[in-house]
């Protein structure tokens, strides 16, 4: 089974794909397809943003296709960027430009008050169904960067348990706690029970 992963972020893919290890599936993402261009984000949630994706994607390419849309919510920011994360410092910043508007809000917030909670929404779609799951993680937004891995708000998110950053983690061990990988895990039991190709492909 072909699946399109809908998304041009090269560190979503090689998180993703990781997480397809188990399947027998052959994956490919619109890094393949750059003439799709850039897909408008415009939903108010990330279920909407994620689904805008799979459909745009689906459209062009016509294969199943997985889609996500993360945030992240603080507390101390009432629950801000949301699902603006991406653009929480203005349109087309970078990773680096968002971090440090979050660091620059939150410079007077005490260390007991900085609790946060990352959220994704991953979605299968195949040009008919839709199926949905939600995977959450809750940490701590340091007072300052931590770690060289990872990408987006890695570095300022930190796991109690962990005692670390996500950028202070390598991939396998970001994936057994992340977000990402509990919304996947989610959606692939689901589709474990509803799509006869997943349970087949399963190793």
């Amino acid at each position: 089974m072909k699946i399109l992963l809908a998304t041009q972020n090269k560190h979503k893919v090689e998180e993703i794909t990781s997480l397809l290890d188990p399947y027998i599936l052959e994956v490919t993402s619109l890094l393949d397809y750059p003439e799709i261009g850039e897909i408008v984000e415009d939903g108010d949630s990330l279920a909407a943003n994620a689904l805008i994706k799979a459909k745009a994607a689906y459209k062009h390419c016509g294969l199943p296709v997985i889609a996500d849309d993360t945030g992240i919510a603080v507390d101390a920011l009432n629950g801000a960027p949301g699902v603006y994360a991406a653009r929480y410092a203005g349109e087309n910043v970078s990773y680096d430009e968002n971090v440090q508007k979050m660091l620059d809000e939150m410079i007077n917030v005490p260390e007991g008050k900085r609790q946060a909670k990352f959220q994704t929404v991953a979605i299968f779609y195949d040009g008919r169904n839709t199926t949905s799951a939600l995977g959450e993680v809750e940490g701590i937004i340091t007072t300052s960067r931590q770690g060289e891995s990872g990408f987006g708000y890695d570095p300022i998110f930190y796991i109690p348990e962990k005692q670390k950053t996500y950028a202070q983690m390598n991939l396998s061990e970001k994936n057994q706690l992340s977000h990402r990988k509990r919304a996947f895990e989610k959606l692939f039991g689901i589709l474990s029970q509803t799509h006869q190709s997943f349970i087949a492909e399963l190793r």
